[in-house]
């Protein structure tokens, strides 16, 4: 007991409040239970300094408002709206002789805020402050302090150009009323009773302006300009020959520049025998009925120095090939023999859009952007006649019929088809219905009628000879079609859709879209490439705007071969109508291409 006794006296004061009231007030006695001393608490864990952890905490919260540094290219965090727009501290741009921070530049002489002011309040001051002297302050919070004359602000009230007081509304047009009345009196003219109701309503009369003094032309007509002075007369002398020059038609003075002529390339215009150089050889014929798609690319013609628009075949024999280039010129070439130009033909001021042969091939047109259509004799290379109508021809043929071998028809830029008569020179027929530039013109059903498309989307069908449309096919989805091929069977048309696809309607007596038959994976978009039949109709080919050439097998429409033609765009392809497997190709790189 007394060892504990002595154990409790050295414990401190605080252990001593610590203690239970019942054990300091119960006696201690032999019976009783020893007494329950608490011990001291103690900590295993590590005493710990929380001044860092304070100062920790105080740096995490400062962090939340202080703004991002700009050099800093990742933020680890998301940061608050007043961390963003708060304002960038931290040394000077290089360049900022005022100190500015680079963050607060927004022009080269420091940081600009965009002020809106509304152009009525801005002219509303400023034709204020040249009249009166003073104007509202535009920086002024409240809007009420002013500038300039104070004093004229005091006599006047702070009124403005736009802002007059009623009192000075009403003085003015008493004035104005005053006036009136003075001239009035003083007008002698004004007291006749007899005014003629007419001559008060026509502006050109005395009476008229004496009632509308105020007009614009008010007092005027005494003082109008008779005679024009020499600067005037020269300017409108100039402005009549321009005129003049004009209406004589885009292609008359080009006509006169550019003179029609041709030069032979090849080494006799006539053989041996006699024959011409476009006579096709004799012993010339289809080895059978069987068209074969071209493999290998065996000869090319580059004569032209511009793109090549279209090429022709010579008529039923082929031995010659004919191409119109946008270097102006029209060249034929040889297929069968020595494989040269034989004959450039030079009539056209601008580039050629179109050719088309007669039926024995002895002539053809040709039409340009100069607006023009020649007929050529193919052998001499001379021009037999000219024609025009001022608008840009886009296609040109000659009736099929062996016995209307004089009949011209051609599409024109201005919507209509001209049919000429080219014995006497005259337009016979004009077929208008049409609703942009025509493209096409393609005779079905034995040369009685025929197909029209053009920048309309549509087709027309009409009977020839007779300007009325017996067949208008148009629908919303459809495309312009800038080619059309007749298959040899005569029954079906190829048309070429700018959508990329190829068309087939049929020639029989409705027109209809052959919806079974479409011929598509070539890109022609933007471009007028031709479409074109084997002389067997099983295949189907056509250029596109990649420079390639596409066949497609006609019974099943699936793609059978794709050619690598031109660099560039292929815009022409034509079948040779002897040699099976042959095919001609021209493009835009201003090569002509002959396949096998």
């Amino acid at each position: 007991m007394d060892l504990l006794q002595s154990y409790t006296d050295k414990s401190d004061g605080e252990d001593e409040e610590q203690k239970p009231t019942s054990t300091s007030s119960t006696p201690s006695s032999p019976d009783s239970s020893p007494p329950r001393i608490p011990l001291p608490s103690k900590s295993s864990a590590p005493k710990v300094d929380d001044t860092m952890l304070a100062l920790t905490v105080a740096d995490r919260n400062r962090a939340l408002h202080k703004p991002i540094d700009p050099a800093q290219h990742a933020v680890a965090f998301n940061p608050t709206y007043d961390q963003l727009w708060a304002p960038i501290y931290g040394p000077a741009h290089p360049y900022a002789k005022d100190g500015i921070a680079q963050g607060m530049r927004n022009h080269k002489l420091g940081f600009v805020e965009n002020a809106a002011i509304e152009p009525f309040i801005f002219d509303e001051q400023y034709n204020t402050f040249h009249k009166y002297g003073y104007a509202a302050d535009p920086s002024a919070s409240a809007g009420n302090n002013y500038i300039g004359d104070l004093d004229a602000l005091q006599k006047n009230n702070g009124v403005s150009v736009y802002n007059i007081p009623q009192h000075e509304q009403k003085k003015r047009k008493l004035e104005k009323k005053k006036e009136v009345t003075e001239h009035e009196e003083n007008d002698p003219s004004s007291d006749d009773v007899d005014v003629d109701v007419s001559e008060v309503e026509n502006p050109a009369s005395e009476e008229w302006l004496r009632k509308n003094r105020k007009s614009p032309w008010a007092g005027k007509k005494e003082g109008l300009q008779t005679e024009l002075t020499e600067e005037q007369k020269k300017y409108a002398e100039e402005y009549a020959e321009k005129k003049a020059e004009k209406e004589r038609g885009g292609g008359g003075d080009k006509t006169e520049v550019v003179t029609d002529k041709s030069t032979f390339h090849g080494k006799e215009e006539r053989d041996y025998q006699g024959r011409s150089w476009i006579a096709p050889p004799k012993d010339v014929k289809a080895t059978n009925d069987h068209c074969y798609i071209p493999k290998r690319w065996v000869h090319t013609w580059s004569g032209h120095t511009k793109g090549v628009s279209a090429i022709r075949f010579f008529p039923k024999h082929g031995n010659l090939l004919l191409s119109a280039g946008m270097d102006t010129k029209v060249k034929i070439w040889d297929v069968f023999n020595s494989g040269k130009c034989m004959r450039t033909y030079m009539g056209h001021s601008k580039a050629v859009r179109d050719i088309s042969f007669s039926n024995d091939g002895t002539k053809f047109l040709s039409a340009g952007y100069d607006k023009n259509i020649k007929y050529w004799d193919t052998e001499t290379g001379k021009v037999i006649s000219t024609f025009s109508t001022g608008k840009i021809p886009y296609v040109v043929k000659l009736n099929p019929d062996d016995d209307k071998q004089n009949i011209l028809l051609a599409g024109m830029s201005d919507k209509k088809i001209v049919q000429w008569d080219m014995n006497t020179g005259q337009i016979t027929q004009e077929y208008d219905q049409h609703l942009g530039a025509v493209n096409t013109i393609t005779f079905v059903d034995n040369n009685r009628r025929f197909v029209t498309s053009s920048d309309d989307k549509s087709l027309r069908v009409w009977e020839f000879g007779i300007p009325v449309v017996i067949k208008y096919i148009s629908e919303p989805h459809m495309h312009s079609m800038p080619s059309i091929a007749l298959h040899p069977n005569s029954n079906w048309l190829a048309a070429q859709s700018l959508d990329n696809q190829i068309l087939i309607y049929s020639t029989r007596e409705r027109f209809q879209l052959n919806k079974k038959k479409r011929f598509a994976g070539h890109i022609v978009a933007g471009y007028a490439c031709q479409v074109n039949f084997s002389p067997d109709g099983r295949f189907v080919m056509s250029g596109d705007g990649e420079g390639k050439c596409w066949f497609w097998d006609w019974k099943s429409c699936k793609v059978f071969r794709t050619l690598k033609c031109h660099e560039g765009v292929c815009i022409g392809c034509e079948w040779h109508p002897l040699e099976q497997s042959k095919v001609a190709t021209c493009g835009w790189d201003g090569m002509i291409k002959y396949w096998d």
